[in-house]
C-alpha cells in the first residue's frame, strides 16, 4: 500500500496555503516495522516541499536514515502552552542517521532536486502522532523557504517567540 500526500493535505500547515505547489506532496510507504518517505521535488509558493510534520503521544524515539536526496530534519520541542522552546535543523544526504529524541515533533523538507528518500522506524497509526500541535500553529516555528536561491529561515508568526536555530 501506498498512501499519497497531496498540496490539499499540507495546506493547513504552508506559510502560503493558497498559492501553487506540489501536486503530490509525498508518499509514504508502510511496513511493519518500518516506513519509506518519499518527497517530491519542488516548492509550495516559496516554501520547500515538506512533510505535515507531527509531535508524538507517547515517548518514543525515531531513528531516520536518508536513503537518497538532499534535505533537512526540523525537530522541535514545545512547551506545555504549545510555544516553540527548541527548534534543530539536521541535514540529510545519503546514509545520514537521524535519532529524533522523545518529546520532539519533526517534519522533513526536500531542499534538493531530486526526490528525498527516507525510511523511519516509527508508526504511522493515526493514535501514535499529534497533528493538531502543528496545525494549530500552521506549521513549525520557521518555514524553510528559498530566498535568492538559497536555503532561508521565514518565522512562523503564530508562535509568540521564535528559538534560536541550531543545527546538528
Amino acid at each position: 500500500m501506498v498512501i499519497t500526500k497531496t498540496h490539499k493535505d499540507l495546506k493547513d500547515v504552508l506559510m502560503e496555503p493558497k498559492a501553487p505547489g506540489i501536486k503530490d506532496a509525498y508518499y509514504i510507504i508502510p511496513e511493519v516495522e518500518q516506513n519509506i518517505t518519499i518527497l517530491s521535488p519542488g516548492k509550495n509558493g516559496m516554501e520547500f516541499n515538506k512533510t505535515h510534520g507531527h509531535f508524538h503521544r507517547s515517548y518514543t524515539v525515531e531513528l531516520f536514515t536518508c536513503v537518497l536526496g538532499q534535505g533537512l530534519m526540523i525537530l522541535q520541542r514545545n512547551d506545555e502552552e504549545g510555544e516553540a522552546k527548541e527548534f534543530k535543523i539536521v541535514t540529510l544526504n545519503s546514509g545520514k542517521q537521524v535519532t529524533v529524541p522523545a518529546g520532539f515533533g519533526h517534519t522533513m523538507v526536500n531542499i534538493g532536486r531530486t526526490f528525498l528518500v527516507v525510511s523511519d522506524n516509527s508508526s504511522i497509526a493515526p493514535r501514535a502522532s499529534n497533528y493538531k500541535a502543528v496545525k494549530e500553529k500552521r506549521g513549525f516555528a520557521y518555514y524553510i523557504v528559498e530566498k535568492k536561491g538559497d536555503v532561508a529561515f521565514e518565522p512562523n508568526p503564530n508562535y509568540r517567540v521564535q528559538p534560536q536555530i541550531t543545527t546538528e
